[in-house]
């Protein structure tokens, strides 16, 4: 019998942009589109489970066999401004928001996807940086992006850049977190300061004449919630403090346990200098968002344990326990002020600062 020709197809060679700016031709579905994607998106992105450039990503990972494994699927827009700031850009937000997502319901996150709306006149440089920082922010995290669409809109319609991106991950057998299983007496934990993102944002923008060196705290935590799980095996729940902040994560788990939750201002961890923005501006830094921060509910007795794991990682270090589940007032937030009083943390009602994410 002959051999038999090998039918597979070969890789795709990449085009190259001759041009400075992205044109609505680069959205036409041709030549120059093509271009588009090989420079800036393939070029960045490019491994083995991106396969033969085909309409699809077809994945397979050994997790997915293991009886009782999860399929946990997530996704989410970026419409952050500016589209680089201190800290991170659009990109690394699209990356460690939807990793996180994924992480804080005990996922381990495997493969994003990533569309992206791209204004017309918007620098191809610009692009560049963002989908280079996109891919540095997937290896930090193990995660690849296997497929992805680009849009091209008329001058004025977008903002420079808009991203989403899914994601996809496995729960492995047995693990189950969610609000409704914290109890009283769970210690609630976060594991950096608080703010951050927020007031970078903020700071960046230039319309206050703020002068400060406040970075984004924009991180993706899937390792920091293995080293808790493995730490503290019956955590209950995590929230990542995006929009709405600590303030408004904190009011979800309240509410959806139907526990009471008590926390001591004195322990929250906040920067100096985010203490002074919220201050001069009049701003709660309870509410103000973040990128690389979560809170924690774990149960008493595994605190110091879940606490320890975290310290031991980068993204952990400022961990710290910030009160507690009760049930007292089920369903609200309450905070001891430095005075010793109790003041009430509602639900964030409308927006601090807008395209924060």
């Amino acid at each position: 019998m002959k051999d038999q020709p090998d039918i597979s197809t070969p890789r795709r060679r990449g085009g190259k942009l001759q041009v400075k700016s992205v044109t609505l031709a680069h959205g036409g579905g041709g030549k120059a589109m093509r271009d588009l994607i090989d420079d800036v998106f393939v070029s960045a992105f490019d491994n083995p489970e991106i396969g033969d450039m085909e309409d699809q990503a077809r994945l397979m990972h050994a997790a997915l066999q293991e009886p009782g494994a999860q399929l946990a699927f997530t996704t989410d827009s970026f419409v952050v401004s500016p589209i680089e700031f201190p800290g991170g850009d659009i990109g690394k937000i699209a990356v460690c928001g939807t990793v996180n997502d994924l992480a804080v319901g005990g996922a381990i996150p495997l493969w994003l996807s990533a569309a992206v709306i791209i204004e017309e006149g918007t620098e191809v440089e610009l692009l560049r940086r963002v989908a280079r920082s996109m891919r540095a922010a997937a290896d930090e995290a193990g995660v690849h992006i296997v497929t992805g669409d680009t849009k091209v809109v008329e001058r004025g319609s977008a903002d420079g850049l808009f991203v989403t991106t899914s994601g996809v991950g496995v729960i492995p057998p047995g693990r189950k977190l969610n609000a409704g299983r914290v109890r009283p007496g769970d210690v609630a934990i976060v594991n950096g300061v608080l703010g951050d993102h927020g007031a970078a944002i903020l700071a960046a923008r230039g319309d206050m004449a703020l002068s400060t060196e406040i970075e984004s705290d924009c991180a993706p935590l899937n390792a920091l919630m293995e080293a808790v799980i493995a730490a503290a095996p019956d955590v209950r729940c995590a929230r990542d403090a995006t929009r709405g902040g600590l303030a408004s994560a904190l009011n979800e788990i309240a509410e959806a346990a139907d526990v009471g939750v008590k926390i001591d201002e004195t322990a929250l961890p906040l920067r100096p200098e985010v203490k002074g923005v919220c201050e001069i501006l009049g701003l709660d830094p309870l509410y103000l968002a973040n990128e690389g921060t979560l809170v924690l509910f774990v149960p008493s007795d595994q605190a110091e344990a879940a606490l320890t794991a975290m310290r031991a990682l980068k993204v952990g270090r400022n961990a710290v326990a910030i009160g507690r589940a009760t049930d007292e007032n089920p369903g609200s937030v309450v905070m001891t002020t430095l005075f010793g009083g109790g003041r009430i943390i509602d639900m964030l009602v409308g927006e601090q600062l807008p395209r924060i994410c």
